[in-house]
C-alpha cells in the first residue's frame, strides 16, 4: 500500500477545512468571528499571553466544528435513514461545538474587558 507524502497529507487536511468552509454555515460564522477577534486583538495591541488564549479558543471552536462536520458525514453515510442513535451522535457533536463556543465567548469577554475599558477611558 502506497503511503501519502507529508505534503499530500497537508493538502488533504486543507481540503477538509475548505470543504467545511464551503458547506457549513456555522464554520463560516466561526471563521468570520475569528477574523473579527484577531483584528480587534491587533488593534488593541493585546499581550502575547492574551493572544495565546484567544488563538487557542479560536482553534478549539474551529477544530470542534471540523469534527462535527466529519461526524455528521460519517453518520449520514452509515445511517441515511433517521435513527435515534444517529441523532444522539449528531447532537452530542453539536453540543461539543456549543461548549467550545461558550468557552471562547467567555474567554473573549475576560480578555477584552480591560483593554476595551481602558480604550473607553472608564477604567472599569
Amino acid at each position: 500500500m502506497k503511503s501519502d507524502s507529508l505534503l499530500e497529507s497537508f493538502a488533504y487536511a486543507a481540503e477538509g477545512v475548505r470543504y467545511a468552509l464551503r458547506t457549513q454555515r456555522n464554520m463560516r460564522i466561526h471563521a468570520a468571528a475569528a477574523v473579527a477577534v484577531i483584528t480587534a486583538a491587533a488593534l488593541l495591541h493585546l499581550s502575547w499571553g492574551r493572544w495565546v488564549v484567544l488563538l487557542l479558543a479560536i482553534t478549539l471552536v474551529m477544530a470542534m466544528e471540523l469534527m462535527n462536520t466529519a461526524l455528521e458525514a460519517v453518520v449520514d453515510l452509515a445511517s441515511p435513514e433517521v435513527h435515534p442513535l444517529a441523532k444522539a451522535a449528531k447532537d452530542a457533536a453539536a453540543g461539543a461545538v456549543l461548549l467550545s463556543a461558550i468557552f471562547a465567548v467567555a474567554a473573549g469577554c475576560i480578555i477584552f474587558f480591560r483593554p476595551v475599558m481602558d480604550l473607553l477611558g472608564s477604567g472599569g
